[in-house]
């Protein structure tokens, strides 16, 4: 038997060894016995609708608008996502520090039990994804009318907020996160979705059935919702011209602006895991906008979070005191 010979038949055994060995499962980035990630499939209501019931919060460190220094960045960066944890650690142990007065605070915000404060940081940059530069398109006839109403707020109900009067906070503004109130309350039944809010502790009823909508005008429009998959989406039209599209200081410059007949909202719900509702929702009203926007931003599970009691008219003493004290002030 010559050495090529002796040498072919090494090999051929050697080749045979190796099939015989097990073999990691394509894409695994682990050990050979490390089992792959299985995908999370979301859980089914009763009726058999997608399940999006329990208690959520939106509370986040994300502003509303983006900040300049991002430019068109969706994201942090590992180092500028670091630094908001750090951020927010530092809040914390502020918060939690009893010597420090409500005086030592004026310059910085009210107690941390008075606001909700994120636990963990968000990697976005804005809560506006779209457009590109995470800006609001909003035309200038639009904030002529928000600095208007800001001008003349104490001359007459009509130029103050929505919420303000203890009506609603809007829709989708009373979706936004801001410093208190973000937890929301989501519950199924056939043929329905209801959202109720904490905050002016608003309930929405969302029918599922495609039912004609209704011919009158509302502050929050009329809803409509059907399922795409294991997504709910909710169009809503039929608005009155009297509301704003955002009513609370977290939304910066969108505060105030108006809301037209015109506008139509289309909301997407899903479900991404256990503890995460991914909430898209997009904002078109071409008498207001220059083109549609979107918001993106995450529900998320709290084990401290409860609806609590909103009790917001009870006469609403602080509307009617800052309408007669500024008629006090023009006789003075």
């Amino acid at each position: 038997m010559n050495h090529r010979f002796l040498v072919s038949i090494i090999i051929v055994i050697a080749l045979i060894a190796l099939a015989l060995l097990p073999v990691p499962i394509v894409g695994q980035t682990g050990s050979a016995s490390k089992a792959p990630a299985k995908a999370w499939t979301p859980p089914k209501t009763a009726h058999g609708d997608p399940d999006l019931q329990g208690v959520w919060t939106s509370t986040t460190t994300t502003p509303f608008e983006r900040p300049p220094q991002f430019g068109e960045r969706l994201f942090l960066t590992d180092e500028e996502y670091a630094e908001m944890g750090k951020q927010l650690e530092r809040q914390f142990n502020s918060d939690n520090q009893e010597s420090v007065s409500a005086n030592a605070r004026a310059d910085s915000g009210p107690p941390g039990h008075w606001t909700e404060r994120p636990k963990n940081a968000s990697r976005q940059t804005s809560l506006v994804v779209e457009p590109a530069n995470g800006r609001v398109p909003v035309t200038a006839a639009a904030e002529a009318k928000r600095d208007y109403d800001l001008a003349h707020n104490t001359d007459a109900f009509e130029h103050m907020s929505p919420w303000d009067r203890c009506i609603t906070r809007g829709m989708p503004g009373g979706m936004f996160p801001g410093g208190y109130g973000n937890v929301y309350q989501i519950v199924q039944s056939p043929g329905y979705v209801a959202i109720l809010a904490e905050m002016i502790h608003e309930a929405r009823i969302i029918p599922l059935d495609g039912r004609p909508r209704l011919t009158i005008k509302q502050w929050n429009g009329d809803s409509r919702g059907r399922w795409e998959g294991n997504t709910l989406v909710v169009e809503t039209t039929n608005y009155n011209n009297k509301g704003w599209i955002a009513t609370n200081a977290a939304t910066g410059r969108i505060k105030g602006i108006p809301q037209s007949e015109a506008l139509r909202v289309i909301e997407r719900f899903t479900r991404v895991d256990r503890d995460t509702i991914q909430y898209e929702v997009t904002i078109d009203d071409p008498n207001v906008y220059t083109r549609p926007w979107k918001v993106a931003f995450p529900f998320y599970t709290d084990p401290e979070a409860q609806v609590f009691e909103y009790a917001c008219h009870e006469g609403n003493h602080a509307m009617t005191n800052i309408l007669s004290g500024a008629r006090a002030q023009e006789e003075r």
